[in-house]
């Protein structure tokens, strides 16, 4: 349907309202200070374009025929919209947005949780976070579900986004301080055999690439267990078991120097994960260059000191992106 052909408009339904809350064209006339033949002659318009007649002019005040009642219940609805779409687009303008779905990666959780909320309370009228899995989170922003996504994968394959660099951190291994850690790919291929290799989950993409990288060196090491979250990895490996994760991943699951796990830089190639925030491309202005300004400031400042504290001999391969 084209425009032309639409039976209404905003401004013939605003003073069709007018009517209904003040009783007589004369009064309506007055609230919108127009002149009374403007108001009979919008509403005859009105009339017209439904054919159909709106308001029982036999009687006093103006009563609504059915299908007036009918019209006043979706004008209503449909003026309300349009108002809220008209304060959204003002305080979008000034710099705020009315409502922002975020994705967050699993194991930036307890990092920067409270950072983005404080950044949002004066920007965002309603944040929702979803934490989970980045694989999920891409397929929600390609589909509109949701706004934007701080994760591993930074979707290269994409058009129509803009990327932020965040943070890029080593892999590494966790394994039990009894043990002697591997020095080159033949002793990783062998330690990985002797001990139970807790993996992330495969439908994750920090498994994906721990896979990759052992395909890579072709190391073939059986399935047994897997974990969506970094805690379930953290915390089989404390029971029993190896790991190849990081810093974050284990930051997240609340590791202590004196877990009884100790890390290890991977006898291989260097081997990292990098985290970008991740949004479609001019839909919300210079708000994601602003959230991730903020976000490596805050990685900078609050969550590095607390890495190198407990993973002082990662500390030259963890670093802010910019």
């Amino acid at each position: 349907m084209a425009i032309a052909d639409l039976p209404f408009d905003l401004s013939s339904l605003t003073v069709f309202l007018a009517v209904c809350d003040n009783g007589s064209m004369a009064a309506a006339a007055r609230a919108l200070k127009v002149t009374q033949p403007a108001i009979s002659q919008t509403i005859a318009d009105l009339e017209n374009r439904l054919g159909t007649t709106l308001f029982d002019r036999n009687v006093r005040p103006l009563a609504l025929t059915p299908s007036g009642t009918v019209l006043r219940q979706y004008a209503q609805g449909m003026l309300a919209e349009v108002r809220l779409v008209a304060t959204g687009i003002q305080k979008m303008r000034l710099g705020r947005v009315p409502q922002l779905r975020m994705g967050v990666v699993d194991s930036l959780a307890r990092a920067l949780s409270t950072s983005i909320s404080d950044f949002m309370y004066e920007r965002v009228g309603r944040l929702i976070v979803h934490a989970g899995l980045t694989e999920t989170h891409a397929t929600a922003l390609l589909t509109r579900q949701i706004d934007c996504v701080i994760g591993v994968d930074e979707m290269e394959d994409v058009s129509g986004l803009e990327r932020w660099p965040l943070f890029e951190e080593p892999y590494l291994l966790l394994y039990p301080e009894q043990e002697t850690p591997p020095r080159d790919t033949q002793e990783l291929r062998d330690f990985l055999g002797r001990q139970p290799f807790i993996r992330f989950s495969q439908r994750s993409r920090t498994g994906a690439e721990i896979e990759r990288f052992l395909r890579r060196l072709r190391i073939d090491v059986p399935f047994q267990q897997e974990f969506d979250l970094p805690y379930g990895v953290y915390a089989t490996c404390r029971n029993r078991g190896v790991a190849i994760t990081t810093p974050l991943c284990l930051y997240e699951a609340g590791y202590t120097q004196d877990c009884g796990l100790l890390c290890h830089p991977l006898p291989a190639p260097a081997f990292h994960r990098r985290l970008t925030l991740v949004v479609r491309r001019r839909e919300f202005g210079r708000f994601p260059l602003d959230l991730a300004l903020f976000l490596r400031e805050q990685l900078k400042q609050e969550v590095m000191p607390a890495l190198g504290t407990l993973f002082p001999a990662f500390v030259q391969q963890m670093r802010v992106l910019n």
